[in-house]
């Protein structure tokens, strides 16, 4: 066998056996500990009640876009050209041009206009705009600009009732962007609510299979509670001074669970092991804070620091993710450091009571320790050892299986998020429906041309009558002026609103010459800017993961190699995720049986998401193996055995958490908005293929085919760890529990006689 290296640093930095400051507080002050967490949970409960009532359901644009920027100046000089509240007038058979129909829908428009908060109001009957009226005559539009989000939603609120339903000879309903974000606002509530009670019970079943103990496996679940708690109370906070996202809710409950669960996993899983060497209850929880306590803590920091990179989008939908991902990660981490052992410590060898699988054994003694019981090591250490044995054919195939399943991404098309993520019995959605396919023009669409500076009407004319002139332009309308210097021309694109076609007349609509300023802005300009905004700032967030997670884990094992190999293979296993969200949601396959809407395309902003929480999730697995190798390297010197005793003390562990937060993340993946749904079922389904194939399969294989060169690194950068890195190591010289090091040494032994 190789040299067994030394592995004690007595003096070093929090290296040594001694216990630290914060690790003796927690021990000796259990109790008050306890009480401390428990006030400010309370607290977090007062300080979060009424978070998604102040945030948005907006934030895909850029605030410095020129699409943003024209939007602006239409909303304060010209109300009525930005409509985000329409009411469609249903007049039945005898049709909108009806004497009585007409007199109904004048008195509502009047009405309309003399509410609190409402301008800009305009409709069919006092524009005679054919864009107003319906292709059959049954139908027209009344159309008003409610301004401020949260003011708008509260004025929604209070008008809505009186206008929705039926008004003598018509009948009225509710669309338009307003009406439609609203309504997203409040099912993604709901949803949110509904994916709780899901995903709750459902992973205190599976902790109870994990753990066996009904005390063990509620540890995690009060952990996971008290961080989603403690963020929700950030976000309230973070409101009053930045706009933040409802979506962001749902990222709190999935990562607020599913990393919780993950690290109080690892926490409660070394401590029985401590405890099973015949550790007092104390001196466990000691040790469990010097070894899986720092690679919790350091796991927390490289999630973190991946969602940290949707910080430098100028979109408040993605620095919301920023937000509710950094929060709930680091109380996560902070509950599983803090109020988990302060109970491990109180409840003693009692954490493993009520061992409820006792039900099912009939009869047979039970095994505590789940997580590490033999069968279960000693299958994971023979997985471990037939992947090293066929490693080059494991490395193809897996790398071929996952560039395969990611091929479909290659032909994604981005878009933009309306109202066709509702479902299709929403009511603002059956509106704007109705909107898009049964009237000549849609009311609140098309593209807005703002111009700005002194110009005379003949130069509008022939602007106009240039504009009109392009390729892909239906017609153009205007100008529509307020006093010298401000005029804008409507412009409708040929084909679909938002699709390749429209984002072309954008760009030539603004190559277009003019004796005067112009801005333009639609949803077909806004998508135009948001990709630009995305792509002059990928390569900035795809800069920081790369270099934080090459920093990270080159203080966890002090390799140069295995950082490399963590940033190749971690991306490796989002391909499957980003293939399927393609491949399901862009074209559409499995729509009926998910529920959903496909439209063509995929919101901008969401595989910017979906890879942020991925690539750090696959990082939280990631660390917890690569602790485990490291540390049975540095005390054995053996590479294949520390790969071998590496995944048999996490591969079980790895896996469990994994279907736990995939359960989550379905749950969140259960909601009847289509981007929500989207990011539940894809971010699932990438941490089932980092955990049961890249982790299990891949890391192993490219662990064995680097070979000791794994752990190399130059003198001054070997030094530099030896004085700065992070070990899971306590200073002792570990070896594997006595029921897989029994495996190893019976397999040694066979081996020996056979050679």
């Amino acid at each position: 066998m190789a040299e067994v290296k030394k592995t004690a640093r007595g003096g070093g930095p929090g290296r040594g056996p001694e216990a630290g400051g914060w690790t003796r507080f927690v021990t000796v002050r259990p109790r008050l500990t306890l009480l401390v967490a428990l006030v400010l949970t309370a607290l977090a409960v007062l300080a979060g009640s009424g978070v998604a009532d102040r945030m948005g359901s907006g934030g895909w644009e850029d605030p410095a876009a020129e699409s943003t920027y024209a939007t602006g100046v239409l909303e304060d000089r010209f109300p009525g050209s930005q409509p985000n509240l329409l009411l469609l007038v249903d007049a039945g058979p005898e049709g909108v041009d009806a004497p009585a129909a007409a007199a109904e829908a004048r008195g509502l428009a009047a009405r309309l206009d003399a509410e609190p908060g409402v301008e800009g109001v305009g409709s069919y009957w006092s524009t005679g705009s054919p864009a107003f009226r319906s292709e059959d005559g049954r139908k027209a539009v009344i159309a008003a600009r409610i301004g401020g989000e949260e003011k708008a939603a509260a004025v929604l609120d209070r008008i809505a009732p009186s206008y929705r339903g039926t008004h003598g000879p018509v009948e009225v309903s509710l669309g338009g962007g307003l009406a439609v974000r609203h309504e997203m606002q409040k099912t993604i509530e709901e949803d949110l609510l509904r994916a709780e009670l899901i995903a709750l019970p459902l992973t205190l079943v599976l902790l109870v299979m994990v753990f066996g103990s009904a005390v063990a496996a509620l540890l995690p679940l009060g952990v996971g509670i008290v961080a989603i708690l403690g963020a929700n109370a950030v976000l309230r906070g973070i409101t009053e001074f930045t706009d933040v996202s409802v979506f962001a809710q749902n990222l709190t409950t999935a990562l607020g669970l599913g990393l919780a669960i993950d690290y109080a996993l690892f926490i409660v899983r070394r401590h029985r092991e401590e405890l099973a060497t015949g550790a007092d209850p104390r001196t466990a929880v000691r040790a469990t804070l010097r070894t899986a306590g720092r690679t919790v803590l350091f796991s927390a920091l490289t999630v973190a620091a991946s969602l940290s990179a949707m910080l430098v989008f100028p979109q408040y939908f993605l620095r919301s993710f920023a937000y509710a991902g950094i929060a709930v990660v680091l109380l996560a981490a902070v509950a599983a450091l803090a109020l988990l052992p302060a109970a491990l410590v109180l409840l003693g060898d009692r954490v493993n009571a009520l061992d409820l699988r006792r039900l099912l054994r009939r009869g047979r003694a039970p095994r505590p320790d789940a997580p590490g019981r033999s069968a279960e090591g000693a299958g994971w250490a023979r997985t471990a050892a037939l992947v090293m044995r066929r490693a080059p054919v494991f490395a193809v195939l897996t790398t071929a299986g996952l560039v395969l399943l990611g091929l479909p991404f290659l032909g994604v098309e981005f878009g933009t998020a309306d109202d066709r993520q509702l479902p299709a019995t929403a009511s603002s959605r059956i509106v704007q429906d109705e909107l898009r396919h049964g009237f000549p023009g849609n009311p609140g669409g098309g593209l807005t041309v703002l111009a700005e500076g002194p110009a005379t009407p003949a130069q509008y004319t022939a602007y106009r009558e240039r504009i009109a002139a392009l390729d892909g332009v239906a017609r153009a309308e205007g100008p529509v002026t307020a006093g010298p210097g401000h005029a804008f021309f409507t412009v409708v694109p040929e084909g679909e609103g938002v699709g390749a076609g429209a984002q072309r007349t954008v760009a030539e609509l603004r190559a277009a010459p003019a004796p005067f300023d112009t801005s333009v802005t639609g949803q077909a300009a806004a998508l135009v800017d948001s990709k630009d905004a995305l792509a002059e700032r990928l390569p900035w967030a795809a800069g920081i993961i790369v270099v934080v997670t090459l920093l990270l884990v080159f203080l966890l094992t002090g390799s140069v190699l295995v950082p490399v190999q963590a940033v190749v293979l971690n991306a490796l296993s989002l391909t499957a995720m980003f293939g399927a969200v393609v491949w399901v949601f862009q074209d559409g396959h499995l729509a009926g049986l998910l529920g959903f809407t496909p439209t063509g395309d995929i919101e901008t902003t969401l595989p910017v998401l979906m890879f942020c929480v991925a690539f750090g999730l696959s990082m939280d697995y990631g660390v917890f193996l690569l602790s485990r190798v490291k540390e049975e390297y540095d005390a054995t010197g053996d590479h294949e055995h520390s790969i071998r005793f590496g995944l048999s003390r996490t591969g079980g562990l790895i896996t469990a958490a994994a279907v736990i937060l995939a359960v989550v993340m379905v749950a969140i993946g259960t909601s009847r908005v289509t981007n929500t749904k989207m990011l539940g079922l894809g971010v699932a389904l990438a941490v089932l293929m980092d955990a049961m194939v890249v982790r299990s399969l891949l890391v192993p294989a490219v662990m064995k085919l680097t070979g000791r060169l794994t752990w190399w690194a130059p003198g001054p950068l070997r030094r530099f760890h030896d004085r700065f890195g992070i070990s899971e190591s306590d200073g002792r010289n570990h070896s594997p529990a006595p029921d897989v090091q029994g495996v190893y040494e019976k397999r040694r032994e066979a081996a020996s006689s056979r050679a």
